[in-house]
């Protein structure tokens, strides 16, 4: 089946964006506790959703509905106050759309059961917009994508869905979508998170698989909702349901490269992408930001990376005497930071944090509003908003001690303290 509709002409095709992103992010508790995943902050300044939105605004697609779900507040507060265009621009748009329990006569009443029953429940945008293509992302992952370029070859290779494909090391592929293709990379075979992924004709190492991130032919999306949210069995996910569906009624199902994919300002390949969604996974990919030539760049002026507008005052070092020196070393840090005579290093900090005199901060996480008081040792930790952590206190330094007094301790060995915790005083 070919799915080239009206914009392969001079016209400029109308293409909308979808970011999914009302996942709860259970491996990433506590940070997920009171926000959705995608909101959690990110690279000191940024949320996760903001890597998703900047894709799809830096690959010339202004029109992006946001789907949201699960303790939704802090997303929508962050896109309504950081991705305004303005209403004289009716096209130039990112407007969150909240699950609504929409009723259906044949279904009866439903939240989102699911990936591709959230963009069912809201077809009605994709009509109303008349789209010709839609660019479906998944909104809780770390990468740069140039979707223009993702566009040209859906287009060219007259397909009706294309898959956004990562080779992945058979040993990790098992919790992604694993796909196979023939020599014009064409999908023959869908497997969701198989327990033995196949490997692929060059390497039997090496799996290919889905990052989720998908674009249609508008007609093919209706078709293939259509059918799998009504269909006797009915499949609410793209990946378990709708993808294996369009294999097994012949839709042409292409496999995009991801490596492929071009940055301008970049001329490294483009091989980040990161699903940040357990807690050692989240803080690697923090560390990534912070090495000499990092793989995913903050500083590429021809991809900005756009996020809420910060008004902090500028970042502020105070106190250069011996053992009370205000000093950072290979550290990220936001707006209205105060190091005051202590000493930062390897980490990444958020807006307004404050680290008072004498204390060590390595290895660190620390989001908006931290304050870490004189004389404290923090290693390892990722910090939530708003935190006080008194003076004298060491974290991440004895895991059982970190364990006792209520912290989460991961796999890897980073420390977690949640927002809300109070320390007892000694």
């Amino acid at each position: 089946m070919a799915g080239d509709p009206k914009g392969t002409a001079i016209m400029k095709p109308r293409v909308l964006g979808i970011i999914l992103a009302g996942g709860q992010g259970s491996r990433l508790a506590p940070l997920t506790s009171l926000r959705s995943k995608p909101s959690v902050p990110f690279g000191g300044k940024y949320r996760i959703i903001d890597f998703a939105i900047n894709n799809l605004i830096n690959s010339g697609i202004f029109s992006v509905y946001v789907l949201t779900q699960y303790k939704a507040q802090s997303l929508t507060e962050h896109i309504s106050r950081g991705w305004r265009f303005g209403s004289f621009l009716p096209d130039y748009f990112v407007t969150v759309v909240p699950a609504q329990m929409t009723l259906y006569e044949e279904l009866g009443s439903a939240w989102y059961r699911g990936t591709a029953d959230s963009v069912y429940q809201n077809l009605n945008l994709v009509e109303d917009f008349d789209a010709d293509y839609i660019a479906i992302l998944s909104g809780d992952h770390i990468y740069k994508m140039n979707l223009e370029h993702m566009l040209e070859q859906h287009i060219a290779a007259r397909a009706d869905v294309s898959i956004a494909a990562f080779p992945m090391s058979r040993s990790e592929a098992h919790r992604f979508g694993v796909m196979q293709v023939d020599g014009e990379n064409r999908v023959t075979e869908f497997l969701e998170k198989p327990s033995d992924p196949p490997g692929t004709p060059d390497d039997p190492e090496v799996s290919l698989t889905s990052m989720g991130n998908y674009i249609f032919s508008r007609r093919a999306l209706m078709e293939l909702l259509d059918y799998s949210i009504n269909a006797d069995d009915q499949g609410f996910d793209f990946g378990q349901d709708v993808i294996p569906y369009a294999l097994r009624s012949d839709y042409h199902v292409h496999a995009y490269d991801f490596h492929q994919n071009t940055i301008p300002g970049q001329d490294l390949p483009n091989s980040y992408w990161r699903d940040v969604g357990t807690i050692d996974a989240y803080f690697e990919a923090n560390m990534d930001l912070i090495s000499v030539n990092p793989e995913y760049g903050l500083y590429n002026s021809k991809w900005p990376l756009r996020t809420t507008s910060e008004f902090s005052p500028p970042v502020k070092f105070v106190h250069e005497s011996e053992g009370r020196k205000g000093q950072a070393f290979n550290t990220i840090m936001a707006g209205g930071v105060i190091v005051s005579g202590g000493t930062v290093r390897d980490s990444v900090l958020g807006r307004d944090v404050r680290i008072n005199s004498y204390s060590l901060v390595e290895q660190c996480v620390l989001f908006d509003s931290v304050n870490v008081g004189r004389g404290c040792q923090l290693r390892q930790v990722i910090v939530d908003k708003d935190v006080e952590i008194p003076p004298n206190t060491k974290i991440g330094y004895n895991h059982e001690h970190d364990r006792a007094r209520g912290l989460t301790v991961s796999e890897g060995g980073v420390v977690v303290v949640p927002k809300g915790f109070i320390f007892q005083r000694n």
